[in-house]
């Protein structure tokens, strides 16, 4: 994998790591405060409600209590058969009428058989037959009855409130209709937002009071959850009565709008009527939806800048990791051409020895023309002199091939990467330490692979790889008259070197150190300790791996293994080699 598709999958990874570790501490903490402000909320929100409606069911109440509470004061403390005279009667409605602005609309008294004896009112009731009707059965068997509203012989909508009076041995019932009107505003008196209405059902679904909308659609699954009374199957039933309140609430959905409404209920007189709020659940919460709005925009913003933070933090990251590779590259190249230079000191005794040999030849050649030009006819010995100068020119090309070897060596790092041949790196490289290791005793034996594919590398990074693998074992094998063998093998795909030496070996407590940077087991002032540091470096960065295997006085194998190139391979007619040099 390149440098910069590394950085792009790390600054990925740090991205992704970044936004995990800060959203998510962001996320729990918001869900769980959330769902804790939902609930509080919504709590509070139907505990507000519950008050409203108890209130106003204490205030419908009141209403009806003092209306019947009136007609019993007026039962007991007006003699009863001044009720029959009509001027009395009159009165007395008129009384009635202006302390409770004409709540009242009319007064009358009934006898046992439901005719009626007296009336006072606007209408024309005086001999109406009410024995049939179901609001004066009722009050005959009650002490004091408030019947449902209903339309009656006036066809408009009214109830009555009937008080029974004993007299002269008979029952009589006292009744007076109260005002619709007025009845129905006290119970539209409750709202709250704009979907809030309230309205009173009797236990028959039949409506007491009018709603402000046409709701009758929805009244057969209301009357289903008023008869529930919590139980499972009507409705999710968000709180359920208790003794002290007395209001039971629940979410519904409409069957003509599909929307989902919160609904309260409340028992009224005595449980036969029905006081139901209700209300648009987005209305009745609108104050939690809209925290809730303004709270996810806050995480969203939050996360914004956690995926900013998490850019500008990753791209910072990677472009110092990208300064310190730079540098790091840098401080590799010096330190592969310290090792390079630490190395071509090492060949430079042998080197040296090497070039001594042509060199004393040409100075001798040199001498034996010069005294051949002191005799009298020196072109007597030309054929001589031309040979010494053949031999001269011999000697020099010897020296220059030497040094053209040493020099191509000692070039400058190059890092390029390009397609080499293994066994010609180690051909020459194996010819440029013929003289070290003749001087130390030690024969290079060479085994070389003829169907090796060609490998990628840097031409002078390989070399030095291999010579620092060929110097070390020289060292190791100094003074022991020991073999060196250098074996190169494709092994499946790759490309195999092994550098064996038959030498002093290698203890295991340092095998596990060998190639770290500045270990070294040479003497003080003979070793740099860098030299097997950059051989892994090197191998590594070519993709491959570099192991070592070694046994005290019996030797030590370094092994490399690199991929090799597809589809090349050492040309033809290349026949395996074996060449040694003492």
């Amino acid at each position: 994998m390149s440098h910069e598709a590394s950085y792009k999958s790390l600054r990925r990874s740090m991205i992704l790591m970044l936004i995990l570790v800060s959203l998510a501490p962001l996320v729990m903490v918001s869900a769980v405060l959330g769902n804790r402000f939902h609930t509080s909320y919504k709590e509070k929100a139907l505990a507000h409600l519950d008050e409203v409606l108890l209130k106003h069911k204490q205030t419908i109440d009141s209403f009806l209590d003092a209306k019947v509470a009136e007609i019993r004061v007026l039962v007991d403390v007006t003699p009863f058969k001044a009720f029959f005279d009509p001027q009395t009667l009159e009165s007395l409605l008129l009384s009635l009428q202006d302390r409770h602005h004409g709540v009242f609309v009319d007064l009358g008294v009934v006898n046992a058989e439901g005719e009626q004896a007296a009336y006072a009112g606007p209408f024309l009731l005086g001999s109406a037959d009410y024995s049939q009707a179901h609001w004066f059965q009722a009050a005959m068997r009650r002490q004091v009855y408030i019947s449902d509203v209903f339309l009656g012989v006036r066809g408009l909508p009214h109830f009555i409130v009937a008080v029974r009076k004993k007299y002269e041995g008979r029952d009589w019932i006292v009744r007076s209709t109260i005002d619709f009107a007025a009845f129905n505003r006290l119970v539209e008196n409750v709202r709250i937002g704009d979907t809030g209405l309230a309205f009173i059902v009797n236990k028959d679904g039949e409506f007491q009071t009018k709603p402000r909308m046409d709701i009758s659609s929805e009244l057969p699954k209301l009357m289903a959850l008023i008869k529930s009374r919590g139980k499972p199957g009507a409705g999710r039933w968000l709180s359920r009565a208790k003794d002290a309140s007395g209001v039971w609430s629940c979410l519904f959905e409409s069957p003509s709008t599909g929307q989902e409404y919160v609904v309260l209920m409340t028992e009224l007189k005595g449980g036969e009527w029905t006081l139901v709020y209700q209300q648009t659940e987005r209305d009745a919460f609108q104050d939690l939806y809209r925290s809730r709005i303004a709270a996810i925009v806050i995480v969203l913003l939050g996360a914004a800048a956690i995926v900013a933070a998490a850019l500008y933090v990753s791209q910072r990251f990677v472009n110092h990791l990208r300064r310190l590779d730079r540098e790091k590259e840098v401080l590799n190249e010096q330190m592969l051409e310290t090792g390079r230079l630490a190395s071509v000191g090492e060949l430079a005794a042998g080197v040296a020895h090497e070039i001594n040999n042509p060199v004393a030849i040409m100075m001798e050649e040199a001498g034996w023309v010069e005294d051949l030009l002191e005799d009298e006819n020196p072109w007597e010995n030309e054929e001589e002199i031309r040979r010494a100068l053949s031999q001269i020119r011999t000697q020099g090309g010897r020296c220059r091939e030497i040094t053209h070897k040493l020099l191509s060596f000692a070039r400058k790092i190059d890092p390029t990467v390009v397609l080499l041949d293994l066994n010609q790196a180690v051909e020459e490289i194996s010819e440029l330490s013929e003289q070290r290791a003749r001087y130390a005793g030690v024969q290079i034996i060479t085994d070389l692979a003829s169907d090796l594919p060609e490998v990628r590398a840097s031409a002078s990074e390989l070399q030095q790889v291999l010579l620092n693998l060929i110097n070390n074992a020289i060292d190791a094998m100094d003074g022991r008259d020991g073999r060196l063998t250098l074996t190169t093998r494709k092994v499946g795909e790759d490309v195999q070197l092994e550098v064996a030496d038959t030498g002093r070996g290698i203890p295991a407590a340092n095998l596990q150190r060998i190639f770290d940077p500045f270990f070294t087991t040479k003497p003080v002032g003979k070793g740099t300790g860098l030299g097997l540091s950059i051989c892994y470096g090197v191998i590594k960065k070519m993709g491959g791996d570099i192991t070592v295997s070694s046994k005290v006085d019996a030797g030590t194998v370094f092994r490399i293994r690199v991929p090799g190139a597809e589809d090349t391979h050492v040309p033809a007619g290349k026949d395996a080699q074996s060449r040694t040099s003492a």
